[in-house]
């Protein structure tokens, strides 16, 4: 006879305070933003307009130009972004409403918040997964899932939810997380979620339906965003490699579906290794309609300042 099998009850999961945790990442080692008179127009007017260098400086041009028509610059990112210590710069675009929106997955939410809260983020996973420590915080899951139940209550998106949680609680270092910036900004940030790939998801607070709930809000909130992409708007994927192609993907097709074209627009892919779904999903298959699509190979800590200092000197 088949053993019959029940999920595990994670009511009687033993979490841990943050503050006792060693982490890889902190505000001390985060970007700053360069002196505004820094001007990089001559370093880009000397680069070969070949190859990756005539990609760059069309990117640019095109980030600049949406800025200028008031088209949405949409921001999609991974996790390593933020551990890479390079919201600062993210914050200063959206600051200056080049950037209008973003979209984050699970990760980045979280490394986020916990910035926000202590100042650092990125545990030694190989180290504490050894006694069953991996991602048991208390802070960082209780307060997340509490914004998260607020925003399923309240029917909004879980990346508003988050930022509002962390603006009422005054978290010391708010000035260096992009969720708080979004709502200081009025920048709309989405988080898209697979259950049972996060941290907050192995606390005794959890609630699969509530995160989906919230999660879904911000898919619909994102597809809104992605339908005002048609004709000269501009979509960055920073280090998604399955997660946020797949959720792009998707919220095109629902915009097209309802009749909107979305198409003459600019896609780019910024990652340490080029993965299928970012270059099939977020730039040959969109774009085929008409646009343009970039991919370009570098570590973030490097590729993504010399992106923001670029369009600064061209604004």
């Amino acid at each position: 006879m088949k053993k019959h099998r029940n999920p595990i009850d994670i009511s009687s999961v033993t979490t841990h305070p943050l503050r006792d945790r060693i982490n890889k990442t902190s505000v001390r080692d985060f970007a700053t933003t360069p002196e505004p008179e820094i001007d990089l127009s001559p370093f880009l007017a000397s680069l070969p307009n070949i190859l990756k260098g005539q990609d760059f400086l069309a990117l640019i041009d095109d980030i600049v130009t949406a800025h200028r028509n008031e088209k949405p610059v949409i921001v999609m990112m991974g996790g390593h972004v933020i551990k890479c210590g390079l919201s600062p710069l993210l914050i200063d675009l959206a600051k200056r409403r080049v950037i209008t929106g973003f979209a984050f997955n699970g990760a980045s939410s979280i490394h986020d918040f916990e910035i926000a809260l202590i100042g650092e983020t990125s545990e030694d996973v190989a180290a504490y997964l050894q006694n069953g420590q991996f991602g048991m915080w208390e802070e960082t899951g209780r307060l997340m899932n509490e914004a998260t139940q607020h925003a399923a209550d309240a029917n909004i998106g879980m990346g508003e939810a988050l930022g509002r949680q962390l603006i009422e609680m005054d978290a010391p270092y708010n000035a260096s997380s992009l969720l708080a910036a979004g709502i200081q900004y009025d920048v709309p940030i989405t988080v898209h979620v697979a259950i049972g790939t996060d941290i907050i998801h192995q606390h005794p607070s959890a609630n699969g339906a509530v995160i989906g709930a919230a999660s879904f809000t911000d898919f619909r909130l994102l597809t809104t965003l992605v339908t005002d992409l048609e004709g000269g708007g501009v979509v960055l994927n920073l280090g998604s490699a399955v997660i946020l192609p797949e959720v792009f993907l998707k919220a095109l097709t629902i915009a097209r579906n309802l009749g909107h074209t979305v198409s003459q627009f600019t896609a780019a892919n910024f990652d340490m290794n080029q993965q299928y779904r970012a270059v099939e999903n977020v730039i040959k298959r969109p774009t085929e309609m008409g646009g343009r699509g970039y991919t370009f190979t570098g570590h973030h800590e490097l590729m993504i300042p010399l992106l923001v200092q670029a369009v600064l000197s061209q604004l």
